[in-house]
């Protein structure tokens, strides 16, 4: 039981990552029909900069308490990750707004590997250890062991959601968000400003990405140009498991990716008989959304986005 216990707590603080990543992909998606594939690079943009920004300030203030630190370094990554989505979206995605959709999804790739590839100018190839700022002491919870980054990972991330909902659900922001997710052009008739409202979902999905950045280099410790591939394509993969263009889909997808991921990883050795080890639990989300797929094509809790007239 401890065990199982162990592989929940890690498995939901690894959802909490996919599921903040996942928002970003299914807020654009609901509202342009985009998926956005650079999504990851910004995660691990962010990731790089709080780097920085950490070792500036451990040089020129070493006294500053590591939370505070951590904090100061999320800001700046949220700010440099918003710019950044606001840039491509603007040069990359909205001069090809209305072309086929095979022309957004192929520059949506160039993107993706020209930002790893000036990542890599800039940061170097080479893995790159994220100092420890939190308490390293774990806390012990029924035989398993959780630590403060753990926690952090957790608050920050319904903080987040929270935060998000409300947005959406709740101010004039997010009324025109719906509104132009439902129909752009009535929406424009009605006083919204679409290209303005497609700009603030973009720099959301930016600041949520890059907060999952942070997070990701804090809990794992190491951070490298390459780091976004795999999380985007992982948060991709929850989206369209919950359901893409669906927020509460985004975030189910996220928890139970994580979970499945973790779970069998502590689990595959043994219901394969060893034939497959830890190493393969990748293939366990995958396989999961191929089986959703076929059984449920829209995802666990469907496709809410009206189709445009």
């Amino acid at each position: 039981m401890e065990i199982l216990l162990q592989q929940i707590i890690n498995g939901l603080v690894l959802g909490s990552m996919y599921a903040l990543v996942a928002l970003g992909y299914t807020m654009v998606y609901g509202i342009i029909n985009l998926i956005n594939f650079a999504h990851g690079e910004v995660l691990m943009i962010g990731a790089l900069t709080s780097w920085t920004i950490v070792g500036l300030i451990q040089e020129s203030m070493p006294g500053l308490p590591g939370w505070m630190v951590l904090l100061i370094a999320m800001l700046v990554a949220c700010v440099v990750a918003a710019v950044l989505n606001f840039s491509i979206e603007k040069i990359a995605y909205r001069p090809l707004r209305n072309s086929p959709r095979l022309a957004p999804l192929i520059t949506a790739i160039g993107m993706s590997i020209l930002l790893q590839t000036l990542a890599m100018i800039i940061w170097k190839p080479n893995y790159k250890s994220y100092p420890t700022l939190l308490a390293a002491e774990p806390f012990q919870v029924a035989g398993a062991v959780i630590t403060v980054t753990q926690v952090m990972v957790l608050g920050v991330t319904a903080i987040c959601l929270s935060v998000l909902l409300y947005v959406v659900h709740r101010t004039s922001l997010g009324r025109a968000m719906r509104a132009t997710a439902e129909n752009p052009s009535v929406a424009s008739l009605m006083g919204v400003k679409p290209d303005t409202v497609i700009s603030a979902t973009f720099i959301i999905g930016a600041v949520l990405a890059a907060v999952a950045g942070v997070m990701f280099a804090a809990n794992y410790g190491t951070v490298q140009h390459t780091m976004g591939f795999l999380p985007g394509l992982k948060a991709f993969t929850a989206a369209v498991l919950g359901g893409i263009g669906n927020l509460g889909g985004a975030v189910v997808g996220g928890l139970l990716l994580g979970l499945i991921e973790s779970i069998g990883s502590g689990y595959l050795g043994v219901l394969t008989g060893g034939v497959l080890g830890s190493h393969y639990t990748d293939i366990l989300g995958f396989l999961v959304l191929v089986l959703i797929l076929i059984l449920r094509p829209s995802g666990l809790l469907g496709e809410r986005v009206a189709d445009r007239a």
